[in-house]
């Protein structure tokens, strides 16, 4: 007899999770990671140091993070479909002002937006994939995995755009990239909007049932420590690869393939993600992407940094989904909004420091090898504590 706790039968449920995750695509893999393409562009054009570059992902940070403190409430109001579509929509919207202007207060307000309308998304879609995936138990962990893979494709979209585009149109173009992104984005908006997604009732109208935060401390403190270690990475390794020489077919390069490996996730972590043994998974997974931050410290070589993009890729969006499968073994259904908003909170407080603090600091020092340095010793030390969490008993 199937579980009361278990949502009906999707008919195809590997299709729905792909279009759904074409919203963390746009929202996260274009509207937040992009950033870091154009970043060297927009430096120089209108002469930014690295504090005011952080500054920028610091603010979409901040907007993440107000976002995942009001996710569970947008989705009691307005249901999980809606919440991912008009989140979506914003997301979209703040492309275009990236795109309309070079002031530094609407550039911080349009980071803010796409921020915010990212953690909507991203915990109302997450709830939804989760929803779809627990209707196929035997392929759970699999399918939820395609949801998170989704940000890899925006990644590598704009691996294949951005750099071209900027060296087509020489320096100052980086608003023409953002007018390529946003129309990209639109495209993709198109099967969103038609697709026959229908959110879990009971989940819909049950967003704000409890969520014990104390027995998962150590757990959120690692996912903390990811929000902050991995957000150095991913602002500044394009600025490190063309410091170090490295061309637009370069900077496409090593940012396509932390895109292209992020698809291999599912396939790589699906039995890691089945291990129902507290904070296992992400010890394992987070220390695979520590190794991956650490390798550039050692050097520019072409092969060194291609080897750090595929190790850091094909870990990083595995890392977020171990903390929604940590939440479907350890909470109710009823929980999982709720459970998998107070994750994102947590890293949405480490990635908000992160940038910022960072930026600092290759200020202060003059080398982004010490950003890295710093970044890989934070995913360290994050997948040290996640082994110190265990599994928890059921809450009803």
């Amino acid at each position: 007899m199937r579980s009361p706790d278990l949502p009906a039968p999707y008919a195809h449920p590997a299709r729905l999770i792909l279009i759904l995750s074409l919203a963390p695509t746009i929202g996260l893999g274009i509207g937040r990671f992009a950033y870091a393409l154009v970043l060297p562009d927009m430096r120089d054009s209108l002469h930014w140091s690295y504090s005011a570059a952080g500054f920028m992902n610091t603010i979409n940070a901040v907007g993440y993070l107000a976002g995942a403190l009001v996710a569970s409430r947008l989705i009691k109001r307005f249901g999980l479909v809606e919440s991912v579509r008009w989140g979506t929509i914003a997301s979209i919207l703040s492309l275009a002002l990236c795109a309309m202007t070079g002031n530094f207060i609407a550039l911080s307000f349009a980071r803010l937006v796409v921020g915010f309308a990212a953690a909507a998304v991203f915990v109302g879609g997450g709830a939804l994939a989760a929803t779809i995936a627990q209707s196929r138990p035997e392929r759970a962990n699999f399918l939820l995995s395609l949801f998170y893979a989704g940000p890899g494709m925006g990644i590598l979209a704009s691996g294949l755009i951005a750099p071209f585009v900027l060296q087509a149109f020489g320096a100052g173009s980086w608003w023409i990239v953002w007018w390529a992104l946003t129309l990209l984005s639109v495209a993709m908006m198109i099967p969103l909007t038609f697709a026959s997604l229908s959110g879990n009732a009971a989940m819909d109208h049950t967003a704000r049932v409890g969520f014990s935060v104390r027995p998962v401390l150590i757990y959120l403190a690692a996912y903390f420590l990811f929000g902050a270690g991995y957000i150095a990475y991913m602002t500044f390794m394009i600025a490190y690869v063309r410091d170090g020489g490295g061309g637009a077919a370069a900077q496409s390069l090593f940012w396509s393939l932390i895109g292209i490996s992020a698809f291999a996730t599912p396939w790589v972590w699906r039995r890691v993600l089945a291990f129902d043994r507290g904070g296992l998974a992400m010890t394992i997974i987070l220390g695979v992407n520590a190794i991956g931050a650490a390798l550039p410290i050692f050097g520019h070589s072409p092969l060194l940094l291609a080897v750090s993009a595929l190790v850091f890729g094909v870990a990083f969006f595995a890392v977020v989904s171990s903390t929604t499968a940590f939440v479907r073994f350890n909470y109710p259904v009823q929980s999982w909004p709720a459970g998998i908003a107070a994750m994102t909170i947590a890293f949405g407080i480490g990635q908000t420091v992160g940038p910022i603090a960072v930026g600092a600091v290759t200020d202060a020092l003059g080398s982004l090898s010490y950003a890295l340095n710093v970044s890989a010793a934070l995913l360290v030390l994050g997948a040290i504590l996640a082994a110190f969490q265990g599994k928890l008993k059921m809450e009803s």
